[in-house]
């Protein structure tokens, strides 16, 4: 599949995101209307996590839209981060549903609620089943195409809905059939726990984006290769790489032959720099030319022994 484009990205991008938020206020109509006919915890713990997705997907319309900017003179490595922040948001989101449907979960414990229309409960939760499988496998081949993080964030709120909705469907059937009302609260607990798990994960993702953590060893591993199968290099060394949000950046030392002028060393580092954005289209690169076997403190030595690649 061929590479986007910086514009294509940030348009299919843009249509993800609204076409999420759409979709968001359509089911926090329908749920409410669901909650309000059969009283159901659990249906209201979906609709409260609607309504933070409907918040977090906005966040990501506006990250997206901000992430989008090109670099300026304040920013030089662009806008991608707010992609990250917006991930981090939603991740903070996530976590008060949570932490909000497992007080009242166990509250309905000990004072127990019976439920109403579980028919009409079960109807309007598949509906919402169907939308949001739907929504999902759109923004997983949008996430593929653009690697974005903040419509993989929203493509994960999402997964969770589908996972509680397939829960609450079956404790509306629980409870028509064996009328056990106790079983929609133990559900509703068990959709809360789930709900700050996934959180923490949002967190973690969003955070190693934002403190610039090393790109995988595997993409590490492959940047090795390609430069060192491009003529006249020698060798490379304290090679650093990022995630600006969507859009990698790359920072080595080329390692040449001394005795080469300035403008042949330029030439050769060109001509590595064009093999990587072969590789990685989008990606902002640094290349400082070194000669080779020149002694030096380098950060592959200070980093040395602790250090997959």
């Amino acid at each position: 599949m061929p590479s986007l484009t910086t514009e294509q990205s940030n348009r299919m991008k843009k249509r993800a995101a609204v076409l999420s938020v759409a979709l968001t206020v359509f089911l926090i109509v329908i749920k409410s209307i669901g909650v309000l006919l059969t009283g159901s915890l659990s249906i209201l713990s979906s609709t409260i996590d609607s309504l933070s997705d409907l918040f977090a997907s906005s966040i990501t319309y506006l990250a997206i839209r901000y992430s989008s900017e090109p670099a300026d003179c304040s920013h030089r490595y662009g806008h991608g981060k707010a992609e990250a922040l917006s991930a981090l948001i939603q991740a903070a989101f996530i976590a008060g549903s949570g932490i909000f449907i497992f007080y009242d979960g166990i509250h309905r414990l000990f004072s127990p609620r019976p439920l109403n229309e579980t028919g009409i409960g079960i109807f309007i939760m598949i509906v919402s089943l169907i939308m949001t499988i739907l929504l999902i496998l759109y923004q997983k081949y949008v996430a593929a195409r653009t690697h974005s993080k903040a419509i993989s964030a929203d493509s994960a709120h999402y997964t969770v809905d589908v996972m509680t909705n397939l829960s609450i469907i079956l404790t509306l059937i629980v409870v028509n059939i064996f009328d056990i009302n106790w079983f929609d609260t133990i559900i509703a607990v068990i959709i809360s726990i789930y709900l700050l798990i996934n959180a923490w994960k949002l967190a973690q993702d969003a955070m190693a984006t934002l403190m610039d953590k090393e790109l995988n060893p595997e993409i590490r591993e492959n940047i090795r290769k390609i430069v060192m199968s491009c003529a006249n290099v020698y060798g490379l060394h304290d090679l650093r790489t990022r995630d600006l949000g969507g859009a990698y950046f790359f920072e080595l030392h080329l390692e040449l032959d001394g005795s080469l002028p300035l403008s042949t060393t330029h030439q050769y580092s060109d001509e590595v720099e064009k093999q990587l954005q072969k590789a990685y289209p989008n990606a902002q690169i640094i290349i400082h030319q070194d000669p080779a076997g020149l002694k030096e403190d380098r950060l592959d030595h200070r980093l040395q022994g602790q250090c997959e690649i």
